[in-house]
């Protein structure tokens, strides 16, 4: 459909992915259903977990939607060996067989081209989950049902890059993940639903990570229906802006550990962040 020209994408295709047991749409097939196009863009580990889902419901018979195109961070060096891999996100949909010239890796969202391709899938939603690129206006405006985004967090509680770090070291005994649309301020659209969850004493971030983004996957599948059929946008909870918190990234600075500190501040710490300085 796009030549490699027009934006940059990861090609690599192996076996596994021939042999998939899903049969995405395919960048030469007429879409003939009456199903909704889908978008999702998301990176990280705990992203695919999100994914995942939405391939499982969109395979279901009574499925209304399909995932049409997916958007994830360009290749990146990693590992020790340093060699370039895509995306987990990216990763994953090739061993599921979706065409890898539906997987746009742009490095900003807001690239012009990345945008025309966007517009010329006509998609209906977009969903966003840990992908790592703030969206402009003019991605904003592509989908008419909107964009939605999973946070790890009870918004309008920890809003920003480090909801799970920032709710473990604040020694949090809930927390939760919400579904909210994107606004262009920082995750401060009307929230759709939340589901909140426990705080054992002994998590540490990467697993409560884990955790929410399965949860959220549940939650987002439950709801897809009435953001298709419009009623979630009519039926989102504003949200309070005199209880929000801000949840920056977390500064190399706050990797060291100070004995002179708290035993309960130094506890929350070591939660929050998996590879801390001594």
């Amino acid at each position: 459909m796009y030549s490699t020209s027009m934006l940059r994408r990861f090609f690599f295709f192996n076996a596994a992915a021939a042999s998939s047991s899903i049969t995405p749409s395919s960048s030469t097939t007429t879409i003939t259903s009456k199903k909704k196009s889908l978008v999702f863009l998301g990176s990280p580990q705990v992203s695919a977990t999100v994914l995942d889902a939405l391939f499982n419901a969109s395979a279901a018979p009574s499925s209304s939607f399909e995932v049409t195109a997916i958007v994830t961070q360009p290749p990146s060096r990693r590992d020790r060996g340093r060699k370039v891999m895509p995306s987990p996100v990216a990763q994953y949909a090739l061993d599921r067989g979706f065409p890898s010239d539906l997987i746009f890796t742009p490095e900003r969202a807001g690239e012009e081209t990345f945008l025309s391709n966007l517009r010329a899938l006509q998609p209906e939603l977009c969903i966003t989950a840990a992908y790592g690129n703030i969206l402009p206006a003019k991605f904003l405006n592509i989908p008419p049902l909107g964009t939605v985004n999973i946070h790890p967090s009870l918004l309008p509680l920890y809003r920003g890059a480090a909801p799970v770090q920032r709710a473990l070291q604040d020694g949090v005994k809930e927390t939760g993940v919400s579904l909210a649309f994107t606004v262009r301020a920082l995750d401060a659209g009307p929230v759709i639903a939340r589901e909140r969850v426990e705080v054992d004493d002994q998590i540490k971030a990467p697993d409560l990570l884990a955790l929410l983004f399965s949860e959220g996957s549940k939650l987002l599948i439950c709801k897809l229906p009435s953001i298709f059929d419009g009623s979630a946008k009519v039926n989102a909870e504003p949200q309070d802006d005199s209880k929000v918190t801000l949840a920056p990234k977390i500064s190399p600075e706050e990797s060291w550990l100070s004995f002179d500190e708290e035993a309960l501040i130094l506890h929350n710490k070591v939660g929050q962040e998996p590879e801390l300085k001594f």
